[in-house]
């Protein structure tokens, strides 16, 4: 029976009903800003009532950012970072949580303190690696002395150059960040509830790992990784720094990139009104995936706290 309790109910709705106004008070009034004029938008105070230029402004934005290009290379991204941590940490914790060999647990406390590691300490490492992939390659084709072992053979002077530029590329904005230590943390976890019994049973009906990985696993999953996709899909799509560090064609920017874009500057026309505009677009594709997979995100988020 569930006790009723009016004074702690009032309260709990007053502290919800805060930090609901917490959360849309600024974007009502980023809506209110979008949907004002240059000359309105510049009032002090700012008008408390939308006027009538949001479609215009929003128009305005989507031409100015150039958002039909700058949102299909967020997406492209945020789906390929998803797609890549959701498999990479699937694969890794299933290795950890049902393999068991050398330095089994030294690997998942190496994923494990990797968490710890503040992003400012991988971003010139990241930035040698996205500029050249090849270059451990070029370091072993040194460290072997390929060029000296080939003018042997040959009697002829070669130099080995290998070079895998990735900088304004797909895969240079969505491989670096495709390991996912907390996702590989949080499946591990998830993986030692599953019961013993069916990795048994499993193995006595002659099913090998991966097959036990592909059809009892992964549908046992399927709703935490709908509510991890969600979250790696939000954090794919407001990725800024990445993107800003690895593009410089304006045609691999993304929508964060191209919204920084619209911010007026000092000799810049203050048209505040049409970057309110451009958050509101920016916002909208997570908001909709936040809206479609609501359910599932509840679902998962409840699973994984069991």
């Amino acid at each position: 029976m569930v006790e009723r309790a009016p004074v702690l109910d009032t309260i709990c709705h007053a502290i919800l009903i805060a930090g609901a106004l917490l959360v849309c008070v600024p974007l009502y009034f980023a809506f209110v800003a979008g949907s004002l004029t240059i000359a309105e938008v510049q009032k002090v105070p700012l008008p408390w009532l939308p006027g009538g230029q949001f479609v215009a402004n929003l128009q305005a934005a989507w031409a100015k950012a150039d958002f039909s290009r700058t949102f299909l290379n967020s997406i492209v991204v945020a789906v390929g970072i998803t797609a890549g941590k959701i498999a990479v940490s699937l694969l890794s914790a299933f290795a950890i949580t049902y393999f068991r060999f050398r330095y089994r647990m030294l690997a998942f406390w190496l994923i494990f303190m990797s968490l710890m590691l503040p992003i400012e300490v991988r971003i010139v490492p990241t930035f040698e690696a996205v500029a050249n992939a090849a270059l451990p390659l070029q370091w072993l084709a040194d460290m072997l002395h390929v060029a000296d072992f080939w003018k042997w053979i040959s009697g002829h002077d070669v130099t080995i150059t290998l070079e895998w530029n990735m900088v304004n590329t797909y895969p240079g904005l969505i491989l670096p960040l495709i390991a996912s230590a907390t996702a590989t943390f949080l499946f591990r976890q998830f993986f030692l509830t599953v019961p013993d019994e069916l990795c048994e049973a499993a193995r006595l009906d002659g099913a090998s790992p991966l097959r036990f990985f592909w059809s009892i696993l992964l549908p046992l999953s399927v709703s935490n990784i709908i509510a991890l996709a969600i979250i790696l899909f939000l954090f794919g799509w407001n990725q800024y720094l990445w993107p800003l560090l690895f593009t410089t064609d304006k045609d691999m920017a993304t929508a964060v990139i191209a919204l920084k874009n619209l911010i007026p500057r000092s000799d810049s026309e203050p048209a505040w009104n049409i970057a309110m505009s451009g958050a509101l677009l920016t916002m909208l594709p997570p908001t909709m995936v936040i809206l479609l997979l609501q359910r599932w995100f509840l679902k998962g988020l409840i699973d994984s706290s069991k």
